[in-house]
């Protein structure tokens, strides 16, 4: 499958489409904070073991994992968010990390916090 070179380098968005960009950007981070973080982040976990049979133990051994990785997932999440919004802090939003191409304006509007262009996402894709 080739990629439409002109979708591939896409346009730089212009002001009005920037400000949409920003704004969506800053109203899922604000959700996301406004979230209570989940609890593996502080090292709590959600469920305690308790004297019970192995299933029981292993059964919360699962869920503590996988509030553990719930707990990254929303920490990640939240550190994209605020990077892409850094970079209009600095001027290089909707700028490629790679080759310093325009990510396009159909790929930010779909992915606000696309930090490659299409090129350079699939090469790191297959990589």
């Amino acid at each position: 499958m080739s990629v439409n070179p002109s979708v591939q380098s896409g346009e730089t968005p212009d002001r009005e489409q920037l400000a949409l960009l920003k704004t969506m950007l800053e109203q899922r981070l604000q959700a996301l904070e406004g979230m209570a973080a989940p609890a593996a982040l502080g090292g709590e976990l959600p469920v305690s073991e308790v004297e019970s049979s192995p299933l029981d133990r292993a059964t919360v051994r699962l869920l503590n994992d996988l509030s553990r990785e719930a707990a990254g997932h929303h920490a990640a999440e939240v550190q994209v968010l605020r990077r892409a919004l850094a970079k209009f802090e600095d001027g290089s939003y909707g700028l490629c990390e790679v080759c310093g191409q325009p990510v396009g304006t159909k790929r930010l509007l779909a992915r606000p916090e696309a930090r490659l262009c299409i090129a350079c996402q699939t090469r790191a894709e297959r990589h």
